[in-house]
């Protein structure tokens, strides 16, 4: 499990993106490079982690599920990922 702190720090960052996206688009389409200096460094999306949404990992994650590869499997194994079975040939 990540820290409570990472998490929530995660958390702000995502907040601040949302807020700041719309005023973000307009000074990049301007080219106001000026413009986008004084926006808070954390409304940058690439400054965005992606994380796993149950254990916080951040590392191994799987877009497409928003799980980490670990969690990922475990809940495969028990079949609660819909439409995911393991292989065999």
């Amino acid at each position: 499990m990540a820290k409570i702190s990472q998490l929530a720090r995660n958390d702000k960052r995502a907040k601040l993106i949302e807020k700041y996206a719309k005023k973000r688009a307009e000074l990049k389409a301007a080219g106001d490079s000026a413009g986008l200096q004084m926006l808070p460094k954390n409304s940058s999306p690439s400054r965005y982690k992606n994380r796993c949404a149950i254990t916080g990992r951040s590392n191994g994650y799987l877009r497409d599920f928003g799980l980490s590869r670990i969690k990922f499997r475990e809940l495969a194994n028990e079949g609660k990922v819909p439409g995911v079975r393991k292989s065999s040939w």
